[in-house]
């Protein structure tokens, strides 16, 4: 990964910080993305003494808002000259309906609207940098869901979150089937994957009650985020995936997705409700 550069969200915990920290031991330029300025400071720091790579650099956004994921591709832009990976990682799981600053509903702006926006803001770059890849984090948790567009900010039926968060995932994985599509023969490459169900912070964010649950079942069944960053770290530097676009991916293998992910007709309607959304 000498002389390539990477952009991760959600890069200062979890499987973002792990694929991070090992792009960047494999020599890549790294630049993360957090909320936290004062976080995302204290992990540049830590990836740099980790692995002796001082190319290591952080953003900080709120990626919930469209206006901030706008202002992060501009920065980007404006301090690199291209941009060979795209990770798309940061994400979420909210156990009641909120609203983001912008008076979106939150499961859908940070798990979809954020992916969508920031993939389009540096589709130009991307394509002036090829072959370069996007990757973005779904989860099999998008089984069994389907695309409701009348109402993909949940006001109705919103329940204890898994509902909207599962449907914010199936998204993920149609949208990059769509943008793989888009992209045919431009030498940018899009595929998804599941990392697998990881001990991290992730969904920590709901209340005491609900943190002990999350924590829970993680001691019973979680892997570490160095485990469910394999698949990340595999799709943005092997030579095996040179080129593969288009497909889920799960222990680093195609795999098949949900068959409602394969609905091209809904898949395009996503895409234009997305963009009227922004």
């Amino acid at each position: 990964m000498k002389d390539k550069i990477c952009l991760v969200t959600g890069a200062t915990d979890g499987i973002g910080k792990v694929t991070a920290i090992t792009l960047a031991r494999m020599g890549a330029t790294v630049v993360g993305v957090g909320r936290n300025a004062q976080k995302t400071a204290a992990v540049t720091q830590e990836i740099k003494q980790a692995t002796g790579n001082q190319n290591v650099d952080f953003l900080v956004a709120d990626l919930s808002q469209v206006r901030q994921v706008r202002q992060v591709a501009a920065e980007f832009k404006r301090r690199y000259p291209r941009l060979d990976v795209l990770i798309n990682n940061a994400g979420g799981y909210f156990a009641r309906r909120q609203q983001t600053a912008e008076g979106r509903e939150m499961t859908w702006a940070l798990n979809h609207l954020n992916y969508f926006v920031l993939t389009n803001e540096l589709l130009d770059m991307l394509k002036a940098s090829a072959p370069s890849r996007i990757v973005n984090v779904s989860s099999d948790a998008h089984q069994g869901s389907s695309l409701n567009l009348q109402d993909v900010e949940f006001e109705q039926g919103y329940g204890q979150g898994w509902r909207p968060y599962a449907h914010s995932k199936l998204a993920n994985v149609m949208f990059t089937y769509e943008l793989a599509r888009r992209l045919k023969d431009t030498g940018v490459t899009a595929n998804a994957l599941h990392p697998g169900f990881v001990a991290t912070r992730f969904g920590l964010n709901n209340g005491t009650l609900m943190n002990l649950v999350m924590k829970s079942i993680q001691r019973l069944a979680a892997i570490s985020p160095e485990k469910g960053a394999q698949t990340s770290v595999f799709l943005a530097s092997a030579p095996a995936v040179e080129g593969v676009t288009g497909k889920y991916f799960s222990h680093s293998k195609i795999t098949p997705s949900t068959q409602a992910s394969y609905d091209t007709d809904i898949a395009g309607r996503l895409w234009d409700l997305s963009l009227d959304m922004i």
